[in-house]
């Protein structure tokens, strides 16, 4: 077996054939030519090659002693490191079917012995230079993908800007603390966590999980933006009327991201965060809105933060009242375990509530 040591760039050819006269007489048209042979007696010996470079053609012998050049093309094409590199059978064969045959199996072409130096010369310049042409259209590919991904990934990131910047003006408008969403994010993100090490739920919180509701939280009073700053900031109880404008913030909200969504972007984020603003005021009874949805029925994001926004809401201060200590908190909240909230999620946020911010 000739040794393969040339430099990096040298254009390799690999010439798998049992008849050493064939293999020579290759080896001295491939180096006219400028190039590296590399010769082998059979086909384990190629594919101990293949494992470890990458030749740039192969030219094949059909008929072998053991494997034959059939079974070693289908073995080089159903491998995903090395099936575009290009195959070129040789054979005394002259049979149509024989031919038909190196095709079906993978082969690019197909040249019968005895050898003619200008037809082998010319039928490994051609197939080199597909080759090389298909590297490249692949490279120019690779390049158009990362481009058009970082401008998705821009175009993403601009969506969730305007997103947070509406959500700002919702918390403005309502007179939050200001680190309010800050809160709400981090401490959902906590309680998913723990959730995750829990028997009920490890099972369906992956870390993307963690990670998306942990950007989607702050959104859940994105319709808030519709709602008028007088009842947002009224200090008295709503009135009857007053109370269905308000409620119209989760429909609002969903409907302002299934806007962004059907723009083109599926990804995990909007489809979480529509989710949120649309069904974190249901309740684990069925008592709540827009939808009356109850225990399961309600997404498993919108049932985390309704236990979180409760918590932060409880503990922060209002315009019509000032914030609850952490302890008095979970004891308001208790009262709702199992009506308004899933009772189980409540319980994890009880024994991790130290870790709240």
């Amino acid at each position: 077996m000739e040794q393969e040591a040339a430099g990096k760039d040298t254009i390799k050819i690999l010439v798998v054939d049992d008849v050493d006269a064939n293999r020579f007489v290759l080896r001295d048209i491939i180096l006219e030519m400028g190039h590296q042979p590399i010769l082998t007696e059979n086909s384990m010996q190629a594919l101990k090659i293949l494992a470890r470079l990458r030749p740039h053609l192969i030219i094949l012998d059909v008929a072998m002693p053991g494997m034959d050049g059939y079974e070693l093309c289908k073995l080089i094409k159903e491998n995903s490191q090395t099936k575009d590199i290009p195959i070129i059978f040789i054979s005394a064969f002259q049979d149509p079917s024989d031919i038909v045959m190196g095709f079906k199996v993978g082969g690019e072409d197909y040249i019968t012995k005895p050898f003619i130096p200008e037809v082998v010369k010319a039928r490994l310049q051609l197939h080199l230079k597909l080759h090389d042409a298909s590297d490249k259209l692949q490279e120019v590919n690779r390049l158009l993908q990362r481009s058009l991904n970082e401008q998705l990934r821009q175009l993403e990131m601009e969506k969730k800007n305007v997103l947070y910047a509406l959500i700002r003006v919702a918390r403005e408008n309502a007179c939050y603390d200001e680190n309010h969403m800050e809160r709400l994010s981090r401490n959902c993100r906590t309680l998913a966590e723990a959730m995750q090490l829990s028997p009920d739920y490890c099972h369906v919180i992956s870390d993307t999980f963690v990670e998306t509701i942990e950007m989607a939280a702050p959104l859940c009073d994105l319709g808030n933006v519709s709602i008028p700053v007088e009842i947002l900031r009224k200090k008295e109880i709503l009135l009857p009327e007053e109370v269905e404008v308000m409620r119209t913030h989760t429909t609002v909200g969903a409907k302002i991201l299934q806007d962004v969504k059907d723009t083109g972007d599926y990804n995990d984020f909007l489809q979480m965060s529509i989710d949120i603003a649309h069904y974190h005021h249901e309740n684990w009874d069925g008592s709540g809105y827009p939808c009356g949805k109850k225990g399961d029925e309600i997404p498993l994001s919108a049932q985390i933060v309704a236990v979180v926004s409760a918590y932060c809401a409880i503990t922060e201060k209002r315009v019509y009242r000032n914030s609850y200590e952490i302890e008095k908190a979970l004891e308001i909240m208790e009262e709702d375990a199992g009506k308004k909230y899933n009772e189980v999620i409540f319980r994890i946020l009880r024994r991790i509530y130290r870790q709240m911010c």
